[in-house]
């Protein structure tokens, strides 16, 4: 994975601060492919540019879908990590670092797809027919 990629990740989430990239860096190469693999899987379901025609809205709606689904499963390890680490079961910050940092991410790339889709909703409503 190169700087590209992963700064093209970090505009579609809208992290534009410094804090927010410096967390990024510290994830590991598995992390970001994973991250950008989805990003990739959700933008070629949308648009079909997988050679696949999509076959109807319900496709997109069960990745979408399943993209929350994964993101509640991250905040939900995340927290979990917060909680080991608090009762001192887990002893490695850099862990619990990667856990909110993943969670973090997919939280704001959740929001993000979010704001797009009610924004697209809008433009569609006050299209004239």
């Amino acid at each position: 994975m190169d700087l590209s990629s992963l700064t093209s990740i970090t505009g579609l989430t809208g992290l534009t601060n410094t804090s927010n990239l410096s967390n990024l860096s510290k994830l590991s190469d598995e992390d970001i492919t994973t991250i950008y693999s989805a990003h990739n899987d959700a933008l070629s379901s949308i648009s079909g540019a997988d050679g696949k025609k999509t076959e109807d809205f319900s496709s997109i709606l069960d990745s979408m879908i399943g993209a929350i689904d994964e993101t509640n499963n991250l905040q939900n390890n995340a927290e979990s990590a917060e909680i080991q680490f608090a009762l001192g079961q887990l002893e490695n910050t850099h862990d619990l670092l990667i856990a909110q940092t993943k969670a973090t991410v997919a939280l704001q790339y959740t929001v993000a797809v979010r704001d797009k889709l009610i924004e697209a909703y809008k433009e569609i409503m006050n299209m004239q027919i």
